[in-house]
């Protein structure tokens, strides 16, 4: 891990969704006990079964959590973006990580010590739903992927994934996925020659155009209908 320090960390903390609308006082508390890093691609940031001590957040770049597995293979739990945090249930329990974690592109990430952050829940409401309500989109998107994962044929799941990129009243768009198609097939379960499948089957039938990592859906209902 390379140290970043072109702004200050509370200023970067102001910044990002969970942490803004608390006040200077709270801000500088919580920045005291914060590192900042860059990550490089492919570095793992750590392991399942590692001992946490604070929770992440993504500035910049992109961070797979993945359950890894004896024979080779992982399961991806879930891609974070910038604005994301990471890790919330240190917050709450004394044990040790249940994914590990690994930069998909060169990242600069946030450490918040998880004292700090309890100190600051206690002091602020306004926190405290927000960490709330990122724990409850944790548990919705659990349920999900285990809906997927066991009532979803191959072909519902990579259009389910396609149709929740559509941006807001749009019919068509495009989708740039943000990793391999081999992680994006490790996140919906499946193995990569499936999903390759299943992508040429829906190019065949019109429904999307694939250009490397770029997918452009032609008409949304027509997709959600094909697999209905």
């Amino acid at each position: 891990m390379i140290q970043e320090t072109r702004h200050s960390i509370e200023e970067i903390l102001s910044r990002q969704p969970m942490f803004r609308g608390l006040d200077e006082a709270e801000l500088r508390a919580l920045a005291a006990q914060t590192r900042e890093y860059r990550v490089h691609k492919h570095e793992i940031l750590f392991n399942k079964g590692d001992t946490p001590h604070g929770i992440h957040v993504v500035v910049m770049g992109q961070i797979k959590l993945f359950l890894p597995s004896t024979q080779g293979w992982e399961k991806v739990v879930h891609m974070e973006g910038p604005g994301c945090t990471f890790g919330e249930a240190v917050v709450f329990l004394d044990k040790p990580y249940p994914v590990s974690a690994q930069a998909m592109q060169e990242s600069i990430l946030l450490l918040i010590g998880k004292e700090a952050l309890a100190r600051a829940i206690e002091h602020s409401p306004l926190l405290c739903r927000k960490m709330l309500a990122s724990l409850c989109v944790r548990l919705h998107e659990l349920l999900t992927d285990i809906e997927a994962c066991t009532s979803r044929t191959s072909l519902q799941r990579v259009t389910f994934f396609l149709s929740q990129q559509a941006p807001a009243g749009s019919r068509r768009y495009e989708v740039a996925l943000g990793t391999s198609k081999q992680t994006l097939a490790a996140q919906l379960n499946l193995a990569p020659e499936t999903l390759s499948r299943v992508l040429t089957q829906l190019a065949q039938a019109g429904l999307i155009e694939v250009h490397g990592r770029s997918i452009t859906v032609l008409d949304l209902e027509r997709l959600r209908c094909f697999s209905a």
